[in-house]
């Protein structure tokens, strides 16, 4: 690990409205560069006066405007005068909350106004065709990422603020060569992000400014990272990518003021330490179960939950036999000290690609008839998981998907019970869930008014392929292949699940392709917004499934929603394609 020294990049950068499309459409493009920053004057609705740095060619209507003690305002014309906006209701981190359920409290938008939603306006990241960001809100700025670049909007129109960005890392293998960034963690004045090739970054929130920049781990030996860190008290915490590439998996916190490593977990143990008795042979040499999406905390408990990667190879484990702890499970932590509290493993011994790394929630419910601090996933493996998240004490496992051939059931003890014949084989073996899994890393949410658990589910299968791979710096480490089983189903199907009992309430079965990747989002309305396999936009009635609106995105979806308030008004934002599209009501 290192940081380099401070230094300053990402000046912000001023702007200008590239177009103004229908009823109140505003789509949003990268805006000119000012040739020199001045000072101005606005008088306020209340009589005051406030001076600043207008940010943007200023229009008729609004300003956006650097403040001398570095702040951001934002302005919007109310006759001759200005008024101060902000939003009301943030959505300060990747799910809204630490908790993971994508649950707001937000009611403007319920199910008698949901039909009159329309786009409000819309930003371009054209170096990036199929963003995978959830947008973060705090203070009225928007914050968006696309690999190795973040932008700040105005909240309420999309006008760019200020924009970083550095090349991306030739040479690079894993998900992040692909441009993936799932977005930003925010605390105090700073907004943190992850590079393509494994580096954890602190900006300026107000300015863009690079204040420090730690290395993770070396992108030389197959390191990446792609999704959004998550603030623990005076932490960043943060993880990577690179499990189909041979790395081995870690977790680590670092200061918010320096950047500091303060504390490392491995997640797979060198020979001779504890749990290394779970892998038998070579394979712990070069394990994965890494850590790429983002984890939640319990601030009351002090612990830090976070879902590992499969082990490596993925379809190949011959030179791994065990169990192969920590990969393909839950880790709690101690916030402080990145000590294991406890784990639990979804999937011992996986050669599926099944990793864990679907979405967590904690949930406060009654269980059994008392009181009880819950974590819930749906699993790639296909089961529907409920553990008590104080000591990680198994309590339920259920399916959650009709085609489902490894295993027959969950056992008492929390460890699948395998059907034979599952394994990847050379000449190929079909399997359900396919490699994609059952759910897979997008959004999932809880509602504690219906008590029900949402997550968009695939039906699937696939002939897996065992074969031998040798770890290489610089490739994949796959040990094997998967083909499409011409015979099965490969259907989305959005499904509402029991939160104690595992039951589905009822589902939503989709026409489509198979390939969308798009989230849901619960709110205190009533409301359930999902992302189709027909590549719409939609919400539905979270305790009947019943689709109430819907609006074609025509693309395929990579994303989950978020919601937020500015300046008095709801709005659901939503990464589709290279656009922030945000969503808001029209008409009385």
């Amino acid at each position: 690990m290192t940081i380099k020294p401070f230094k300053i990049l990402g000046a912000a950068v001023l702007g200008c409205w590239l177009a103004v499309l229908g009823s109140g459409l505003r789509a949003q493009q990268p805006p000119q560069a000012s040739a020199r920053a001045r000072t101005a004057s606005y008088e306020l609705t209340d009589g005051r006066t406030i001076d600043g740095v207008p940010l943007n060619h200023e229009r008729a209507d609004d300003v956006q405007l650097r403040t001398a003690n570095g702040g951001i305002v934002l302005l919007r014309k109310s006759g001759t005068r200005y008024r101060i906006v902000t939003s009301g209701v943030d959505w300060p981190s990747y799910d809204g909350s630490t908790t993971g359920n994508r649950y707001s409290t937000l009611t403007q938008i319920d199910k008698s106004s949901v039909g009159r939603l329309a786009p409000r306006w819309i930003y371009t990241i054209p170096s990036s065709l199929r963003l995978q960001v959830t947008p973060v809100v705090v203070d009225g700025v928007m914050y968006v990422t696309s690999a190795n670049e973040c932008y700040a909007l105005d909240a309420g129109n999309g006008r760019e603020i200020w924009r970083f960005q550095q090349p991306r890392t030739k040479g690079l293998v894993g998900n992040a060569a692909g441009g993936i960034n799932r977005g930003v963690a925010v605390a105090g004045e700073r907004v943190f992000m992850v590079t393509d090739h494994a580096h954890l970054l602190a900006l300026n929130r107000f300015t863009g400014d690079l204040l420090w920049d730690t290395e993770m781990a070396d992108w030389r030996q197959n390191y990446n990272a792609t999704s959004a860190p998550l603030i623990v008290g005076d932490f960043v915490v943060a993880g990577t990518a690179g499990g189909e590439q041979g790395v081995r998996g870690f977790l680590a916190a670092y200061d918010l003021t320096t950047g500091k490593e303060a504390w490392r977990f491995w997640t797979v143990p060198k020979p001779g330490e504890p749990g290394a008795e779970t892998w038998k042979g070579a394979g712990i040499e070069q394990p994965g179960g890494t850590t790429w999406m983002t984890g939640v905390y319990d601030g009351a408990l002090g612990l830090v939950y976070w879902t590992t990667g499969n082990p490596s190879p993925d379809y190949n484990g011959d030179e791994r036999l065990g169990d192969n702890l920590y990969a393909s499970s839950v880790v709690a932590l101690d916030a402080r000290t990145g000590r294991l509290k406890w784990h639990f493993q979804f999937t011992p011994h996986n050669v599926w690609d099944w990793d864990a790394q679907q979405p967590t929630v904690l949930v406060d419910a009654t269980w059994e008839g008392r009181p009880r601090r819950l974590l819930v996933q749906a699993s790639r493996n296909g089961f529907f998981y409920v553990l008590d998240r104080v000591d990680g004490t198994f309590l339920l496992g259920k399916p959650f998907v009709s085609h489902l051939t490894w295993a027959r059931e969950i056992g008492p003890d929390g460890r699948p019970v395998l059907l034979p014949g599952q394994e990847p084989s050379s000449e190929g073996t079909r399997v359900c869930p396919s490699a994609h899994g059952a759910a897979n890393w997008y959004s999932t949410s809880y509602s504690p008014q219906t008590g029900l658990y949402y997550v968009q589910t695939l039906e699937n299968c696939n002939v897996f392929v065992k074969s031998v791979s040798e770890w290489v710096a610089g490739k994949s480490y796959w040990g094997g292949s998967t083909r499409p089983d011409p015979a099965a189903p490969n259907q989305k199907v959005l499904r509402a699940i029991e939160l104690t009992t595992g039951k589905v309430a009822w589902e939503l079965p989709q026409t489509g392709p198979g390939g969308a990747r798009g989230g849901t989002l619960a709110t205190a309305s009533g409301l359930l917004f999902f992302c189709d396999d027909q590549d719409r936009f939609g919400a539905l009635d979270a305790s009947t499934g019943k689709v109430l609106w819907q609006f074609g995105m025509n693309s395929v979806w990579r994303a989950s929603p978020m919601t937020y308030q500015f300046d008095g008004q709801q709005y659901v934002a939503i990464a589709s394609g290279s656009n922030i599209v945000v969503f808001g009501l029209t008409g009385p």
